[in-house]
């Protein structure tokens, strides 16, 4: 592994483990923030929980557990997928500058909601990264390729075979017993 992947990983996980942390321990202190993004996700997802402090206290979770597994290269592309995730409800909920009206608070709203939308970038990077091995389904094509070269192989000497032994058995047959 590289020593830019061993240096990133944790250094884009930090941020998503502290936050997932802290959202664990205290979901009542953004709550009324994720209140009006919550909500409508409850009504379309019914696995989700129906109160907002248990649903910020799940994405803090998920934070954290995917933030481990992205720092330690632990299914690291899985884990960027699963934060970025919920980076998206999360941006959403804590950075709405659009419904600012002092300048001063709609301007670090939006240098907030812009720094989310780079570590977005980050993750998707990070899920997309092979580590210089070739992805899954590049696997999975290469080896399908191979058995169907084997398979040829396999029917072009079986009837390189076959035809000598037919007419091997068609000669015998013919022969007195």
């Amino acid at each position: 592994m590289s020593l830019l992947r061993v240096l990133g990983r944790p250094l884009l996980a930090s941020m998503f483990l502290t936050g997932g942390v802290n959202s664990v321990r205290n979901p009542e202190q953004v709550a009324d923030a994720a209140e009006p993004v919550v909500q409508p996700l409850t009504e379309r997802v019914p696995a989700l929980p129906d109160r907002t402090e248990q649903v910020v206290r799940l994405s803090g979770a998920v934070q954290v557990a995917a933030g481990l597994m992205l720092a330690t290269g632990r299914v690291p592309r899985p884990a960027a997928l699963a934060i970025a995730a919920t980076l998206v409800p999360t941006t959403l909920a804590g950075h709405r500058f659009w419904e600012e009206q002092d300048p001063e608070e709609r301007a670090q709203q939006r240098i907030h909601f812009f720094k989310n939308m780079s570590m977005l970038g980050g993750l998707l990077i990070a899920a997309d990264d092979t580590g210089s091995r070739p992805s899954v389904v590049w696997r999975g094509t290469h080896a399908a390729r191979g058995l169907r070269r084997e398979a040829g192989l396999v029917r072009r000497s079986m009837r390189a075979t076959a035809r000598p032994a037919a007419a091997a058995g068609r000669v015998r047959a013919k022969l007195p017993a």
